[in-house]
């Protein structure tokens, strides 16, 4: 569904990456690693059309995804470094605009998102209360919610602890089991089934 044909990126006239290539399917996980600075970040955003390569293409069923436009974009959940929520709304309104966003209609799940994600007892506070490990929580809610079959997510664990590590590894096997589809970027090791994995690395 997803393909990255012979891509190229650069960092003013520093060059990233080249000739870098890969095929993702339904219910497979996509981590990229690498040292500081080359260029993880930079091949997500490319990856989310934020970004044109400098070479190659990227492809989401067969079609360039530049052609495709809206139409990709509204296939995928990003969440980057920044969380991307608004600390004057509370967690439930920060998700019922993402819902609204995304155009899916069927709100009924931010409820028990919240909750799973231990952030209940917080939804009428303004989310500028909340910890850092709890706003990466609720920027990771979002996912639930948008229902998006690509997920593409840069360093989503950072800030997270053993038990939220643990609650979102087990979000991401179940996404793969419903056929969705994952690229992430992470320093901790991503513990979903091997045959559903694969690993890349940029240096």
């Amino acid at each position: 569904m997803l393909e990255a044909v012979d891509l190229e990126c650069v960092r003013g006239d520093r060059p990233l990456f080249s000739h870098l290539s890969f095929s993702l399917k339904p219910g497979e996980l996509l981590h990229v690693t690498g040292v500081n600075g080359s260029g993880k970040t930079t091949l997500l955003r490319a990856l989310c059309g934020l970004t044109r390569a400098h070479a190659g293409e990227i492809r989401w069923h067969g079609n360039a995804i530049n052609k495709l436009g809206d139409d990709y974009h509204a296939q995928l959940a990003y969440v980057g470094h920044a969380n991307g929520i608004q600390g004057d709304l509370t967690p439930v309104e920060n998700l019922r605009v993402a819902s609204s966003l995304s155009g899916e209609a069927d709100k009924s799940r931010i409820g028990t998102t919240l909750e799973r994600l231990g952030l209940a007892a917080y939804h009428h506070f303004p989310s500028k209360i909340l910890s850092q490990g709890q706003k990466r929580r609720l920027a990771l809610a979002r996912l639930v919610v948008e229902h998006k079959p690509l997920w593409i997510l840069d360093e989503p664990l950072s800030g997270l602890d053993v038990d939220s590590v643990s609650l979102m590894t087990t979000i991401l096997m179940e996404h793969l089991a419903q056929g969705g589809l994952i690229i992430i970027t992470s320093h901790q090791d991503i513990e979903v089934a091997t045959k559903t994995t694969l690993q890349i690395r940029i240096s």
